[in-house]
């Protein structure tokens, strides 16, 4: 058996090397830790609809948008009716299975379901992931909550007909008001007035 002679220099050196890794590890968590509010939600997500989250139990309504309602129809660019609601979930999963990050939420408000309403974005910094439904036509602004942070991401969207604008469509909001009246899915998402 070979002994290699250790000197009292190398145990330090090799102190100081382990030490100084897990001094950076300690300064990268307390870095994350130090831009995340009390309020913040951090972590893998998984999709309820095209506007809504999930976090470690925690249901999340994205602040300032409104996706297409599970059940609702839109028109493509044939005329010919889609499930825009499954197609906006559809495409914020696709999202988050493209990239990797945990989601980050900042908690706004609640609503009237007890859900958090909150601004998300995937890792930190990362994309606004409101901003990227709007943009790619998956979910409109709602100036009602909004005050239009999203209107630029949405005229965008709409000169590219992208997602819904590539066709025609009623207002999630719209939709869910003729739904409430006593309307039938199909007939809310096609004869409501404001049709695009």
């Amino acid at each position: 058996m070979l002994k290699v002679p250790i000197f009292v220099g190398q145990k330090i050196s090799s102190k100081i090397k382990i030490n100084g890794i897990f001094g950076l590890a300690l300064a990268v968590v307390a870095t994350f830790a130090a831009t995340a509010h009390a309020e913040d939600l951090v972590g893998q997500a998984s999709v309820i609809d095209g506007d809504t989250i999930e976090i470690h139990g925690t249901r999340i309504r994205l602040w300032g948008i409104d996706a297409p309602e599970s059940t609702q129809l839109c028109r493509n660019d044939d005329s010919n009716l889609y499930q825009c609601g499954r197609a906006a979930a559809t495409a914020l999963a696709g999202l988050l299975w493209a990239i990797k990050r945990p989601v980050q939420c900042t908690s706004i408000d609640k609503d009237q379901y007890g859900r958090t309403v909150a601004t998300c974005q995937l890792g930190m910094p990362g994309p606004d992931i409101g901003q990227w439904l709007v943009a790619n036509g998956h979910a409109l602004d709602w100036p009602l909550y909004s005050k239009g942070k999203y209107a630029d991401a949405q005229r965008g969207a709409e000169k590219g007909e992208r997602g819904i604008w590539s066709g025609s469509f009623v207002e999630p909001w719209q939709y869910r008001a003729c739904v409430k009246a006593g309307g039938r899915p199909a007939a809310c998402s096609d004869d409501a007035d404001g049709r695009h």
